[in-house]
């Protein structure tokens, strides 16, 4: 961890700041439209709004307090959080967790396509209590529009903007709330659990309330997911004065809507209507503002998930760009137009924050899910005793599996789509992953001791035209004397490739999210050198840089010599040419397989036509790379008799 980063991470009041404007965007939106969700047509009374006032106080109390900022923030790799570092940080003992952990990261996805919409036409929207016919929508696609084509520039300086706009924000929330609680300051009674449980017990139909209920702590998975940028101590600190803000808000709501007690509100949204009429404008200023910030929260911690998901082989190789010098901002341009693509639909089929807030929730239940499974198996291998993880498990599959049915009443009216886009995602990660595992499982690996004597003879044979003075290959093989029999079949078969040294280059990627280490085997000094890169799940795989990185270091310490082998220019110290070959795999029909496996590889083989090219993905110079293609033979067909006739 860099020394910045790690200063980041210290308790301060500049961390406090950053905090504020990273990862509260998208909880700290929710009021504009959490309790115009609960009510919507409904008949205001004393049990509904105390009762919704209470639920929205002990889902944050119980989800948001206790399992993100005092639990799960403790599960953090090396200073970083999220739901693929959580899986990083079990996957060796449990390997088969990644399911769980591609489902909860889809549904975080799909999370960050509608959450844009949701919180940007809510704060458009309040322009209609100053001009009621106003057309919000083609204001709400403009704004998400230009914040997906900043994306490509970076975001650093609007992000210095971010932390004031939020605090700003959050004191917005806080008075706004106090002001309105004036009316009736009786209302504070709300927060006993007693309401909560007669709204959902006694209250007609109260139970399904808590799919607009849940609303309120749907940013909570933010809180981890940004774990690295912002430090444990910050998030916490911080968290105390966000949750009176968001408390104090939803109180000044619920306070104001008693004062119509028998009525019903269709169209009215007690987010505005608790602002003085002199203050609307201002106030819809800065709520665009602050669901701006929400959007550009979610859509950096999608872009970190795909990367993430890159790194663990869960996504097909794409283009990651770093636009700015700030540790962790990048961009990923395919995620970003997907996600452009999906938020723009989102709007034009939905039009209205309502109707948005009717499908909001369900993909989120199942993320929150999801880390709940991740986080009971990683309190186990910390040795957390049998009875607290049961509890835990117990508590939070019972409130998250209460959300999810009362969330699965949103899938008519349009929770389809965020499960369908989640769906979507899961089906690119998971035909990805499988079809990696079945493309490695019958990878016949050979021991490079039997080829040595042969690599030699090669070498020093100079009847053979010399392919290159230092031949390069990347290998899978994680075992010092392993390497796959295509490479072998490459260098002495298909055209014998007689080279000085004979490199092999492989890439393990670290469960610590940015581990930058390398490690160099003489299987045969000046002939055959094996270097094994072990690079986090963070860190971008630029191999060309390392690799040269590690030949300055080889000839700094004098354990190699990269100086040509022709006589004319040894002589004048000119180092000698280095050579790549990528071996493109490609499907053969000479398999027997399931037809489960047979559409996963042909749908595998199908994105990869999409992915980047292994040159590109490893940052290999085109210049100096060959790439060969070569058969994939992953099941031969069983053995058959053929009999010659004379």
């Amino acid at each position: 961890m860099s020394e910045s980063h790690s200063k980041m991470h210290k308790l301060s009041a500049a961390g406090l700041l950053v905090t504020l404007g990273i990862i509260y965007g998208d909880i700290g939106t929710s009021p504009l439209y959490v309790v115009k969700e609960i009510i919507t047509d409904r008949v205001i009374s004393k049990e509904l709004i105390y009762g919704a006032l209470s639920c929205i106080f002990w889902t944050l109390t119980l989800q948001t307090t206790l399992k993100y900022v005092i639990i799960t923030l403790r599960a953090d790799n090396n200073g970083e959080g999220g739901i693929f570092s959580l899986y990083a940080l079990i996957r060796r003992r449990k390997p088969y967790l990644i399911f769980p952990a591609i489902v909860g990261g889809c549904a975080l996805l799909a999370d960050g396509i509608i959450t844009p919409p949701i919180s940007v036409a809510s704060a458009v929207e309040g322009l209609r209590m100053i001009e009621a016919n106003i057309p919000t929508l083609p204001i709400v696609l403009v704004i998400i529009t230009l914040l997906f084509f900043i994306q490509r520039v970076g975001t650093t300086i609007v992000g210095k903007a971010f932390g004031p706009m939020m605090l700003i924000w959050f004191s917005m929330l806080a008075i706004l709330g106090l002001m309105s609680m004036t009316h009736d300051p009786k209302i504070l009674a709300s927060l006993n659990p007693y309401y909560a449980y007669n709204l959902l017990v006694n209250y007609p139909e109260g139970f399904w309330l808590l799919g607009a209920v849940f609303l309120c702590t749907t940013g909570a998975e933010a809180l981890y997911s940004d774990l690295g940028h912002c430090g444990r101590k910050n998030i916490r600190v911080s968290w105390i004065f966000v949750k009176i803000a968001l408390v104090l808000n939803y109180l000044g709501q619920g306070a104001w809507l008693l004062q119509f007690e028998g009525k019903s509100f269709h169209d009215l949204n007690p987010f505005f209507s608790i602002m003085p009429s002199w203050f609307l404008l201002p106030g819809i200023i800065i709520a665009t503002a602050a669901a701006i910030i929400a959007s550009q929260a979610l859509i950096s911690g999608s872009f970190t998930l795909i990367s993430e998901a890159l790194r663990l082989n869960v996504w097909p190789k794409v283009t990651v760009k770093y636009p700015t010098e700030t540790k962790g901002q990048l961009y990923v341009p395919s995620a970003n137009w997907i996600l452009w693509l999906g938020c723009i639909g989102v709007v034009l089929y939905f039009k209205e924050s309502a109707n948005m807030g009717a499908a909001y929730g369900l993909a989120i239940t199942i993320a929150m899910l999801m880390t709940t499974f991740l986080l009971s198996n990683y309190l186990r291998k910390i040795k957390a005793p049998r009875w607290f993880v049961g509890i835990i498990l117990l508590v939070y599959l019972s409130i998250e599996m209460a959300f999810l049915v009362a969330n699965l009443q949103k899938f008519s009216h349009g929770g389809w789509v965020t499960l369908l886009i989640s769906l979507g995602f899961i089906g690119v990660m998971w035909i990805w992953f499988k079809g990696r595992k079945i493309k490695n499982r019958l990878t016949e690996f050979v021991n490079l001791r039997d080829y040595l004597p042969t690599l030699q003879e090669l070498s020093h044979d100079t009847s053979v035209p010399k392919f290159a003075t230092h031949l390069v290959y990347l290998t899978s093989a994680d075992h010092l004397m392993d390497v796959e029999s295509k490479i072998m079949y490459s260098i002495l078969q298909k055209q014998p490739k007689r080279a000085d040294i004979y490199w092999f280059v492989h890439i393990h990627v670290d469960d610590k999210p940015y581990t930058m280490e390398y490690k160099v085997d003489f299987v045969v000094p000046q002939d055959v050198i094996k270097v094994e890169f072990k690079l986090g799940f963070r860190v971008e795989q630029k191999i060309n840089f390392y690799f040269r990185k590690v030949i300055e270091d080889l000839m700094k310490n004098h354990e190699v010599d990269v100086t040509s082998r022709y006589t004319s220019l040894s002589k004048q110290n000119i180092t000698g040419d280095f050579r790549f070959v990528v071996l493109q795999r490609h499907l053969s029909y000479e398999n027997e397989l399931s037809a489960y496996e047979r559409i996963i590889m042909d749908l595998y083989f199908t994105l990869d036509k999409f992915a980047l090219t292994e040159v590109k993905a490893f940052g290999l110079d085109t210049s100096s790379v060959i790439v060969e293609k070569v058969p994939l033979v992953i099941a031969p067909k069983k053995e058959f008799l053929l009999r010659r006739v004379y």
